[in-house]
């Protein structure tokens, strides 16, 4: 099975408080939601009310966004169940404050950076409707294919954002993307890059995607790489490199969350353990590794 499912009791028009239904990954588009398409796991990560970076609601109490997200111990809130940045009816809304934050142990770097995903444990449950759902995790062992057909969503610009008058879109943006193949996206940024090409800068544990020629900005870092595997919604990828969308023919790289679904189950279920850190070597690494981003 490509996907797991939270089963829980809720109450919804037409579904009974007694019945059991399996909800992450199955978003009701019906004809009474007000877009043709909404995004019930989308998160706007916030500090002080403002907009940071997306997010993918995995569970009543979890967040995933990307690692690079987190600055610091500030005290961050995310709002659910909503496509505007700054709603003004705040109808089916939720705004929740994060209670702990967990960074993946071995996260580094800054750009071309590893690891890059982060647990967001809510201080009070989501409570689930219509415009607010789960997504759900990829099972450790499922193979994205090559060309698979993903959207990826997110309130960033759908032209270049790195210009001095870039700002976010007031409305959710969404993109059909698809799976590009490692080795392929691997070969491109090493054109922005002079380290040799023996040395990988898309690792195994990220994966990219592309819609082949369109700007790939409608995301923002952190926000979710979703696919439908047999009807079911899962979460692929965390976006990592916010900056590849620098130019229009970048593919975004995402963490591939097949890689870290034991170690966000593990969290979840229990304190988290400190791993080791990065060797400086690595550290080094990302530093040499940064690309010259422009128009």
């Amino acid at each position: 099975m490509a996907s797991r499912f939270i089963s829980v009791l809720f109450s919804l028009p037409g579904y009974p408080e007694t019945q059991t239904k399996p909800v992450c990954g199955k978003p009701w588009w019906t004809e009474n939601v007000n877009t043709f398409r909404h995004w019930p796991w989308e998160v706007s990560l916030r500090l002080e009310n403002e907009h940071v970076c997306g997010g993918a609601l995995i569970d009543r109490h979890w967040v995933v966004t990307a690692a690079h997200c987190i600055q610091g111990t500030k005290e961050y809130s995310v709002l659910l169940g909503t496509s505007k940045l700054k709603p003004l009816d705040f109808t089916g809304t939720l705004s929740i404050p994060v209670k702990d934050i967990i960074l993946h142990p071995k996260y580094w770097g800054r750009t071309f950076i590893l690891n890059d995903i982060a647990l967001l444990r809510l201080q009070s449950p989501a409570s689930f409707s219509e415009y607010v759902q789960p997504i759900c995790l990829p099972e450790p062992g499922f193979l994205l294919k090559v060309g698979a057909q993903c959207w990826v969503t997110g309130w960033g610009q759908s032209r270049q954002r790195f210009s001095a008058n870039s700002t976010l879109s007031p409305q959710l943006q969404e993109a059909e993307v698809f799976i590009m193949d490692n080795k392929r996206c691997d070969r491109i940024y090493h054109k922005l890059s002079l380290f040799p090409r023996v040395v990988p800068l898309v690792m195994g544990d990220m994966v990219c995607a592309t819609n082949y020629g369109e700007n790939m900005c409608y995301g923002d870092s952190g926000g979710p790489l979703a696919c439908e595997v047999e009807g079911t919604w899962i979460l692929a990828g965390v976006l990592s490199w916010e900056k590849a969308c620098a130019k229009a023919q970048n593919p975004g790289v995402y963490s591939r969350v097949t890689k870290y679904t034991k170690w966000m189950e593990r969290q979840m279920g229990g304190g988290a353990r400190a791993g080791p850190r990065a060797p400086a070597w690595l550290l080094l690494l990302a530093q040499l590794l940064r690309p010259q981003v422009g128009p």
